[in-house]
C-alpha cells in the first residue's frame, strides 16, 4: 500500500507542479483574457492585425517573466528600424555623409530618446510582460519590446520592408503627435 500511496503523491505533485503559472505572471483565465484584450488593442494601435498571435505574445514577454521572451525579436526589430531609417534617409538626400546617416539613424532607434517615447505612447509600460521584481516602465524594458514588436511584424509578415513600413506609420503618429502638442501649447502661452 506504501507504494501506492506513495505513487499517488508523486501524481498530485507532478499535476500541480506543471500547472503552477509562469515565473513573473498570475496564470489565471481573468488575467489572460486582460492580456488578450491587450493585445488586441496594441494591433489596433499599430495598424496591423497578426495572422499568428505567437510573436506578438513574445515580444511583449521581458526575459524576467519568460523564457520564451523578446530578446531575439528585439534583435531583428532593430535591424529592421535601423534600415528603414537609413533607406529612407538617403532617399531623401543621397548626399547624406555616413556621420549624418548614423546620427539621424540613431535618433530614430536609440533608447533613451525615441525608442522609449514610442513604447509609452502605445502603452507598452501597462502590456509588456515582466516580473514583480522588473519595472516595466524602465527604457530598456520598453525599448525592447517596442522593438521585438517590429521584429515579430517582420516574421509575421516575411517581411522586413513591410515591417518597416508599419514602423513609420507608428513613428509617424507620434511626431504628428508630438508637434500638434508643441502647437498647442505655443497657442496657450
Amino acid at each position: 500500500m506504501n507504494s501506492r500511496v506513495t505513487m499517488i503523491f508523486i501524481f498530485i505533485v507532478f499535476a500541480f507542479s506543471s500547472c503552477t503559472p509562469p515565473q513573473g505572471g498570475a496564470g489565471n483565465l481573468e488575467d489572460l483574457s486582460r492580456f488578450s484584450n491587450a493585445l488586441e488593442a496594441l494591433q489596433k494601435q499599430i495598424g496591423y492585425k497578426f495572422k499568428n498571435i505567437e510573436p506578438l505574445r513574445r515580444a511583449v514577454t521581458h526575459p524576467s517573466y519568460s523564457g520564451e521572451n523578446y530578446r531575439a525579436l528585439a534583435i531583428l526589430g532593430m535591424n529592421v528600424i535601423q534600415t528603414s531609417a537609413s533607406l529612407r534617409y538617403l532617399q531623401r538626400d543621397i548626399e547624406m555623409s555616413a556621420k549624418e546617416l548614423n546620427r539621424r539613424v540613431t535618433d530614430v532607434s536609440e533608447m533613451q530618446s525615441s525608442c522609449a517615447a514610442d513604447a509609452l505612447r502605445l502603452g507598452l509600460d501597462k502590456v509588456v510582460r515582466v516580473s514583480r521584481k522588473t519595472d516595466s516602465t524602465l527604457p530598456s524594458v520598453l525599448c525592447g519590446a517596442y522593438r521585438a514588436i517590429f521584429g515579430a511584424i517582420a516574421l509575421d509578415m516575411g517581411k522586413a520592408d513591410a515591417a518597416g513600413s508599419v514602423f513609420w506609420d507608428v513613428h509617424d503618429a507620434g511626431d504628428f503627435h508630438a508637434e500638434e502638442h508643441h502647437v498647442l501649447g505655443d497657442v496657450a502661452l
